[in-house]
C-alpha cells in the first residue's frame, strides 16, 4: 500500500464535498502538473490511503483520510471546452492528464496545521514542508503517516 497527501482548496471542494458525494466517491480532476499526473496514472493504486489537505485557506492543514478506490483513467475534464480545465493539446486518442477517484474515509478530530508539521523534525523529508515544494499531490512515506495520525 502507499500513501499519499492530496491538496484542495476547502471554498472549491474540500474534505465536506467529498463526503457529501453519492457513495462519498469522486473523481480527482483539473491536475495539471507533470509530475503529479505521472503519479496518478502510474503509482496510486486502488485501496491506497490518501491524507487530504487543505490548501489556500486561513489554517492549511490536513482535515482528513480518503482512499484511491479507480486507479489512473483519463481526465475527461481536459476534453471539453466548457470546462475550467480544458486542455486543447489533449485528446481522447492521446490523453495527456488522468485522474483518479477517492472516497471519504473520515474527518480528522482536528485539523493538523501546516505550521505544526513544519516544525517537528521527523517530518524534515516529507515533500509538503521542503521549500519550494508545490505540487498538488505527493507521496508520504509509512512513517510520516503513522506519525502525523499519532498527532491527531
Amino acid at each position: 500500500m502507499n500513501y499519499w497527501l492530496m491538496k484542495s482548496e476547502p471554498d472549491v471542494f474540500g474534505i465536506d464535498h467529498l463526503k457529501a458525494m453519492p457513495g462519498k466517491t469522486e473523481h480527482w480532476d483539473g491536475v495539471r502538473n507533470y509530475q503529479a499526473r505521472n503519479m496518478m496514472r502510474d503509482q496510486m493504486k486502488k485501496g491506497d490511503l490518501v491524507f487530504f489537505y487543505h490548501s489556500n485557506c486561513e489554517l492549511p492543514g490536513i482535515v482528513g483520510i480518503a482512499k484511491v478506490v479507480k486507479e489512473g483513467y483519463p481526465d475527461h475534464t481536459a476534453f471539453n471546452p466548457e470546462t475550467k480545465y480544458y486542455d486543447p493539446k489533449s485528446d481522447p486518442e492521446n490523453p495527456r492528464w488522468y485522474m483518479v477517484d477517492v472516497k471519504f474515509q473520515r474527518k480528522l478530530k482536528r485539523t493538523i496545521s501546516l505550521a505544526e508539521l513544519k516544525e517537528a523534525p521527523e517530518l524534515e523529508d516529507c515533500p509538503l514542508v521542503r521549500k519550494g515544494n508545490r505540487l498538488s499531490i505527493m507521496p508520504i512515506n509509512k512513517q510520516q503517516w503513522d506519525y502525523i495520525l499519532g498527532l491527531e
